[in-house]
């Protein structure tokens, strides 16, 4: 498996410890602005239900739903979450091993009482020994968080430095460019009530490893699950991945399921109060977010956005809600424009999004997404179809093009806002648009841009 080979450098590792009144959560960093980025340091107003929380994503990071029979003899590491330090908000996030199963934990300014030292996204480190600690947090007793203490760096007078280099999976990275583009286009599928939501997570089938295919069906105010596919039913499969919910249900006030209408993806968010839970799951275990091809249209559009990136880039400030129609607004820029900037934003980690508040909001992921950009071989081919002349608009039928390839010649179409939506290859013919547009569809949006540029010269 394609790895980056990555070094996690902290001041100490991150522990409960007891203080004079309850116990302090230091989270130690590394990355960021600086060596060791020294973001919050405040008191927790739910404990227990926010180390719960943590818990619950550092077994989401700390799991592989999927293995491959290749990798069954590897060791494999696990990859440490990232914590970005927002305006109000305090955001953990990270992917499963796989990279078919996304968490992020949300500590809105109600969660906290505290003082923000700077803004910025960094990892944190969440070794065995904290997460053990997490489960023992209990409500009554008080329960402060720093995310990077910067006093536990001296011991005795000395340095105290814990490294661990690892390699994280490309797969894990480029699951980050991905998922926002999932995020964003997810539709409100149902909203259960606390009581709904208890009994619909411990009915569920407690079969491990199963990967059969399930439906979501609308029932009263809750939903039941099916074999059997029906309209307007929600597509799910893998569900021990929602075990990862069953600790914080008993607390939430709701529920909401997010869909996606081509059925790829879904999205259960916990309504915790203060915090909020946000689960994404891919539409197969063995399909990781990352190689979903649904980014590639945000970089194949690069070029016609860059007049708006630089402006756009400057309005981010580490904003906790970034939302298009007001952007647009702002910056007096068409909002279809506004959407493809923050999607092209999204590809290199600059921003995510929340599916609660229907909005993006900026983080500046600590990792070199360059190269996760160079490894999107379906936009090199497409790129080299443009250079090779092998894309030539059909003058019998608007937005239609015929792109040659190597022995055949293959008849595509945009729609009328020229975004892909048929092709004759037979890649197209085996996965539609679910895992993104094929090389040729994509060759031919490039091309439909060129023109464009062309005649506004």
């Amino acid at each position: 498996m394609t790895a980056l080979n990555h070094t996690y450098l902290y001041a100490g590792p991150s522990e409960l410890v007891p203080v004079e009144k309850g116990h302090a959560l230091r989270l130690m960093t590394s990355g960021g602005g600086a060596p060791q980025p020294y973001f919050f340091e405040g008191r927790l107003l739910q404990p227990r239900l926010t180390a719960l929380s943590l818990r619950a994503l550092s077994r989401v990071v700390g799991s592989r739903f999927f293995i491959p029979p290749a990798m069954l003899n590897r060791i494999l590491r696990e990859a440490d979450p990232v914590v970005t330090c927002g305006r109000g908000m305090l955001r953990f996030e990270g992917f499963s091993g796989c990279a078919s199963t996304y968490a992020r934990v949300d500590l809105t300014p109600a969660a906290y009482e505290g003082d923000v030292a700077s803004f910025g996204t960094t990892n944190v480190d969440f070794n065995a020994a904290m997460r053990a600690a997490l489960s023992t947090v209990r409500e009554e007793e008080p329960l402060s968080l720093s995310v990077g203490h910067a006093e536990v760096a001296l011991q005795r007078g000395d340095t105290r430095v814990v490294e661990r280099k690892v390699p994280l999976p490309l797969r894990w990275l480029k699951g980050f460019a991905e998922v926002q583009a999932y995020l964003s286009r997810l539709t409100p599928f149902a909203e259960l009530s606390a009581t709904e939501a208890l009994r619909f997570l411990r009915g569920l089938p407690r079969t491990r490893g199963d990967k059969s295919v399930h439906y979501l069906v609308p029932q009263g105010r809750s939903v039941r699950l099916s074999s059997t596919a029906a309209k307007d039913a929600m597509r799910i499969t893998g569900l021990e991945r929602l075990r990862v919910l069953e600790d914080l249900v008993p607390f939430a006030k709701r529920l909401v399921l997010h869909a996606d209408p081509r059925g790829q993806a879904s999205v259960f968010v916990l309504d915790l109060g203060a915090p909020r839970f946000t689960l994404a799951l891919s539409s197969e275990v063995w399909r990781g977010f990352s190689g979903e091809g649904q980014a590639l249209t945000a970089l194949a559009q690069q070029a016609q956005v860059e007049q708006v990136l630089s402006t756009l880039r400057a309005e981010l400030r580490w904003e906790a809600v970034l939302e298009p129609r007001a952007l647009a607004r702002k910056l007096g820029t068409p909002e279809a424009l506004v959407r493809q900037g923050l999607q092209v934003l999204g590809v290199r980690g600059l921003v995510g999004f929340d599916s609660q508040t229907a909005a993006f909001f900026h983080r500046e992921l600590p990792f070199d997404f360059a190269q996760v950009e160079a490894l999107a071989p379906r936009l090199a081919d497409a790129r080299a179809l443009l250079a090779a002349g092998a894309v030539e608009a059909d003058a019998k039928e608007p937005g239609a093009f015929w792109v040659r390839g190597s022995d055949v010649t293959y008849h595509v179409l945009l729609d009328a806002e020229g975004e892909p939506l048929r092709c004759g290859c037979p890649w197209f013919s085996r996965h539609a648009l679910d895992r993104g547009p094929c090389k040729h569809l994509l060759a031919a949006r490039l091309h439909a841009h060129r023109a464009e540029d062309d005649d506004s010269e």
